[in-house]
Order: C-alpha cells, then structure tokens, then sequence
C-alpha cells in the first residue's frame, strides 16, 4: 500500500452529564468510518477522542446523584467509553479533560496567555446557559432564550478573566475567506460569518468563580478556566502540545489536524473561539471543521422528558452492530438534518442488508458449493456484452468512494458501495446460473460467472470495511479469501486466473426483520426507559433539595411537567382532601368512556382569557376538545402530549367552537392544573379502563 503521509482525526469530546444516545453517538461511528477508510488507504491516522467531564453542569449532575464531581465524571466517562468500544470505534486515544497531562498543560495555556496580555481580568454581567455552559447577549437570544438549546437563560454576574477577541478577528475572516476549505459544508461559514465574525465579536469570558468544578486558575485559585478553553485544548494536549515550547514527536507529527468532526451545534466555538485560541498561542489552524448535522427521532430532537430517546445499546442489542453502522452512516445527509425511527430501520436492514447484500453473499456461496463443491475458477470463457460493463462498474466503484470520502459525502459514498451489490444481483439475472447448471457443455462459463460474483463481492467487501469491518471480514470468510488492499481495487482480479474456495456452509449476514416484532420491543425499551427516568428525576430532585438547589415547590413543578402528576411524598406535598360527591354504581361509571389521546395540535380560543382548543387524536378519529386551561398550558406545551380523555360526553359549544370531548386534570388546593396522563407509553385510543 502506497503510504501518504499522517492524518490526524478527532471528534468533540463527549460531555459527561448523562448517556450518550444514539444521535450523539454517530458522531463517533462517522469519525471512525472516516479514520479507517484513510488508515485502508494509505494514510497514517491518529484517531482521538474522549470525554468533557468540568463545569457547572456536571456540579450539579454530580449532586442530584449523591455523588462528588470526580466520582461522577469517573462513572459516566466509563460509560462514555464501554460505548464507544461496544460500536466498535478504533481511536489512538481517548482523552478525558480530567487527565493530570490535559489539567496541567491548560494552566500553563491560560498563564501564556494572560502574560502576553490577551487575557484580562474584569466582571461579567449578562444572560448565561447553564445548560450550554455559555453567556449570551440580549441580540443573540432567541425569543430570550438560548439560541442553541432553546433553554432558559438567567442573570449572571460575577468575576471573570476575558479573552480579547476583538484582536484577532479580522485575521480569522482573512483565514476563511482565503481557505474555503476550512469550515464544512458552506452553510456553516455563512453562519459563522454573517451572524458573529462581521458584526464584531464581543470579548469572551475564560473563567469562572460561581462554581468550582474545573481546572484552577493557578495564579488566582478563586477562579477556574472556563469550559470552552480547556475542552477545546483537549485536541493539542493529547497528542503532546507543551505551551513552553516543548512538544512531543506525536505533535510535531500530527498537527494541524486534518479534520476536526463536531455536531453543528457547536460550530462557533470551534470555528471562531479555537482557531484565535490557536492564533493566540501561535500554532498553525485546523484544516477542516466539518460541522454534521443531527440525527433526530422522528423528526424531532431526542430528550428523555419527551421519552422519545433511543441508545445505541438498545439498538445493537435487537439489529446488531454493523446494521446500526450502516443505518447512521447511510442515512445523515451531507448538510440537512437526518431522521431515525425504528420502522425505518427494519425496513433498512430488511431492503439493503438482508437483501441486496446478505441474500448476493448466501446464493453466490450456495450456487458454488452446489455447482462445483465449492471451489470457482475463472475459466476465461466470457459474454462480453455483459460481463465487461459490469467489471467496468464494479472495478470503478473505488475511485466513484475515494471523490465522495475526499468532500465528507459519507453518505453517499457507502450508496456507490452497495450500487456495487445492487449490480452484481443484476448479473445474476443476466447470467442465470441455474439455466447454465443444466448444460455441460457451458460448465466453464458457469464457473467463471460465479468467479466473477465472488470476486465482485470481494471487491465491494474491501471497500465496504472501514464502514462495516465485521461484516466485510464475514463475506471474505465466506469466500475463503482476504479483502483486497485499496491500491489494488482498481482492476477487476488478477492478470492470471484465480480461483475461491468457498464456505461449506454460509451463514446469513443478516436475517430479515419483523416489523411488528421490532416495534414490540421498541415499545418495552423506551417504556422501560421513560419508567427510569421518571425514578431517577425523584431521586436527584430529592437530593437537590437536600443540598438547598432546589426548593421542595420548583421540585413539584419538575415532576408535573415531565408526567403531569405529581412526584411522589420524598419532594412533594402531603395530599389534599376535597367535599365527597355522592356514590355512583358501577353501572353509571360503565357509561363513560374514557381513551388516550394524542394531542395533535393546539390554539388559544380568541376573545378567551381560559380556553384552549385542542385537535387530539383518538384511535382512528380526531376530537375537537376545548379545554379551560389556558392558565396552565400553552398551546406549544401541549402539542404532543397523551392525555386521557372522556370521549363519549355530549358535544358542547364553548367560546363559539364545539367541544367533543373532555380532557382530564388534576386540580390542587391552589387552583393549580395538571393534565392527567398515562405513566407508560399508550397507543392513542387504548382504552382506561
């Protein structure tokens, strides 16, 4: 293999405040895709990732597990770690922002750069994330909340060091605007350029005093370094930056990265913060920043109070591994935004992996154990007109990968790949194997249309494996042969003729799926997950109010938002009692009929200070239903609720709009609504009974 000198990969390092789920997760499937398709073709590859274990966030996550901070990061920087390992990811170094070499290199890093004087000391006022773990002003808001994770933001003023900015902004547009290469794909460094650099970049804020979790600032130990500055340095001091002027050989070696791969949501801290980080510090930039965009579940961004979360776990547990690869991989677009559901993924696995490529594998090896005891020659004996186009096709699917894989069209690489399958399966149909079995006199031209099955196969399989390894190594088993070096994929077998040997018995690559089966499962594990969610949101309430966090009230208002009931007696209150009405037969309560409901979309009723107009859908209908809880509930919050529903009161009109239906709320002594819903995850329609 031609060798074509170092390339060095990282991914964002993984926060450590909870699991990571699966659109987290493929970040660090494409990353290592990407790090093993250049290791196959020639490049020496440094692979790094790791974990962001500082911060307010983690404080506070540290606290509501009854935890210290370091016993925190150490558990979830562990599970951070079983994951990527379990998908499979062939890093050099898995770097935790914890690490004694990473700590000490970032103070000597802060201390630089206070001495030159790019960092100041001052006071902060302003509006602050927490989840974000970033300051905004009032014009960045969105709707005066964060433009990033749509969360609240709050006053903040304390203490702080700053970063000038300002000083190196006008060189960073020169380095964008003369290395178009440099953010990826374009869209990003329009946004990154109209909406921050060319409006004029405000100082940032390199220090904390309000918390404690982080690095020190060793020449005023009141303050700790800020995330943004030790996370991003991670990239430098793990392969041996010394900012005294002392790195290592693996530094020298590797840096400039090659290609920094983050999610879009973070573009501007590593578009515009880094690289004058890096001017400040006189190192050379990054090559590329390729912002991706996020994987989301059905439409919509995963959150565990939404209960609409899936792990990577739970799906290499029912697909298997490569089938969760190839789906991540296959399905995020270059630029827009992806979507996975898990009838989507069953319909993948049983269309692509099952059939186009798993079922080309069975009936190759099985026709050449059935023809021939296993073992196909190249006779030479060819049909031109059809053997020589699909060679051509299959021996240029290298080189159709290597242009998608140079622009980052991870995507649109492994659908060239599987073209190659999806062609091979046309050769059968061409060649009809079966036909040429019951003539003797074309037994060479049968052997040699099953050689050149395999050997297409073995071709689209060596290409195929940086993005599915174990499944490549199971299809060149099953030929009884080795997957071909990428400088050899460009020619269709040798000069001289060869033969396989193949598998006496082959095994099914993947098997096809039933998809009323998956969703049955999938059903149990998220309902099983919303089941721990809720327990775990008790606990860390009742350990926030046992640590004054969190008042016993905003603890009860935490637990109605994410089930619409209160919490439980450990952060709720004692129970109320109301006038009894008078008892009914079972009889009279046979009557009602009441259903869950899945609220589809909702409106303020006009000229109504109370009511709310709700179209929620019940089984196959949809009701209109006019609530009074406009109070409570704004029409956004209740979009896509399941909420309970007596469904066959009379129709009334409220406000001038028929009402259908009725929805059921919880009322506390105050006056204060909540909408009562199933604990489990409910078909809309299933009956209370």
């Amino acid at each position: 293999m031609l060798q074509k000198g170092p390339y060095y990969i990282t991914t964002a390092i993984a926060y450590t405040s909870g699991k990571p789920h699966i659109g987290n997760c493929y970040e660090i499937i494409l990353a290592d895709a990407i790090a093993r398709y250049k290791k196959a073709d020639g490049f020496d590859v440094h692979f790094q990732t790791g974990s962001d274990e500082h911060g307010q966030k983690i404080e506070t996550r540290a606290i509501e597990e009854g935890m210290t901070p370091k016993e925190f990061v150490d558990m979830t920087a562990g599970t951070i770690k079983e994951l990527w390992d379990m998908m499979g990811t062939s890093y050099d170094r898995f770097i935790r922002t914890t690490d004694a070499d990473h700590e000490r290199q970032i103070q000597k890093i802060f201390k630089k750069l206070y001495d030159q004087g790019d960092i100041y000391k001052s006071s902060y006022e302003g509006k602050y994330c927490t989840e974000c773990e970033a300051f905004y002003t009032e014009t960045q808001l969105a709707d005066g909340r964060c433009p990033v994770c749509g969360g609240a933001v709050h006053d903040e003023k304390e203490e702080a060091y700053f970063f000038k900015m300002k000083k190196y902004a006008d060189r960073l547009i020169e380095h964008i605007n003369t290395h178009p290469e440099f953010i990826q794909p374009v869209s990003r460094k329009n946004e990154m350029m109209n909406n921050f650099l060319l409006p004029g970049l405000q100082d940032l804020c390199v220090s904390r005093t309000s918390f404690k979790w982080g690095i020190p600032v060793d020449f005023d130990e009141k303050h700790v370094v800020y995330v943004w500055l030790d996370a991003l340095s991670n990239y430098i001091t793990g392969i041996g930056y010394d900012a005294d002027g002392e790195s290592g050989d693996l530094y020298k070696k590797y840096w400039p990265a090659d290609l920094h791969l983050i999610g879009k949501d973070i573009i501007r801290f590593h578009t515009i913060y880094w690289p004058i980080f890096l001017m400040a510090l006189g190192e050379p930039l990054p090559k590329q920043v390729f912002g991706h965009p996020w994987l989301l579940q059905g439409g919509e961004k995963m959150s565990k109070s939404k209960g609409n979360v899936i792990y990577v776990d739970d799906m290499i547990n029912i697909f298997g591994l490569d089938a969760v690869r190839y789906f991540v991989l296959h399905e995020m677009p270059y630029e827009n935004d992806g979507t996975i559901t898990w009838e989507l993924m069953v319909e993948r696995v049983n269309s692509d992996l099952a059939n186009t490529l798993g079922n080309l594998v069975n009936r190759t090896v099985a026709m050449s154990n059935k023809y021939f005891g296993g073992t196909v020659a190249d006779k030479g004996v060819a049909v031109p007109e059809i053997d020589d186009e699909m060679k051509a096709f299959v021996s240029g699917a290298y080189a159709r990968v290597e242009e998608d894989m140079d622009t980052l069209h991870v995507a649109d690489a492994l659908t060239e790949i599987f073209a190659v399958f999806k062609r091979l399966n046309k050769y059968i149909d061409e060649t009809e194997p079966w036909v040429l079995a019951k003539d003797e006199a074309k037994k060479d031209r049968l052997s040699t249309v099953l050689y050149n099955l395999c050997e297409g196969i073995r071709i689209g399989a060596s290409i195929l494996a940086p993005f599915l390894p174990t499944t490549a190594g199971k299809i060149a088993e099953q030929l009884g042969s080795t997957l071909i070096d990428f400088d050899g994929l460009s020619v269709f077998g040798p000069a001289e003729g060869r033969s396989f040997t193949v598998t006496e018995k082959p095994e099914i690559l993947f098997a096809r799926l039933d998809k009323e089966e998956i969703l049955k499962k999938a059903e149990e594990v998220q309902s099983r997950q919303r089941e721990e969610f809720i327990e775990h949101q008790k606990k860390a309430f009742a350990n926030l109010i046992a640590a004054g966090r969190m008042t016993k009230e905003e603890a009860e208002a935490k637990m109605a938002e994410l089930t619409g009931a209160p919490a439980d007696t450990t952060c709720c209150s004692e129970g109320i009692d109301i006038e009894p009405k008078a008892t009914i037969s079972y009889d009279d309560f046979a009557k009602l009929q009441f259903q869950v409901g899945e609220i589809l979309a909702c409106e303020e009723v006009k000229k109504s200070k109370k009511l709310l107009c709700s179209q929620v859908k019940v089984g196959s209908k949809t009701l209109q239903i006019v609530s009074g809880i406009k109070q409570h509930y704004t029409a956004e919050e209740m979009v896509g609720k399941k909420v309970m529903v007596l469904t066959n009161l009379a129709p009334a009109t409220l406000a001038g709009i028929e009402s259908q239906g009725m929805l059921l709320c919880a009322e506390d002594e105050n006056g204060e609504l909540a909408l009562v819903v199933p604990e489990k995850a409910m078909p809309s329609g299933a009956e209370i009974c």
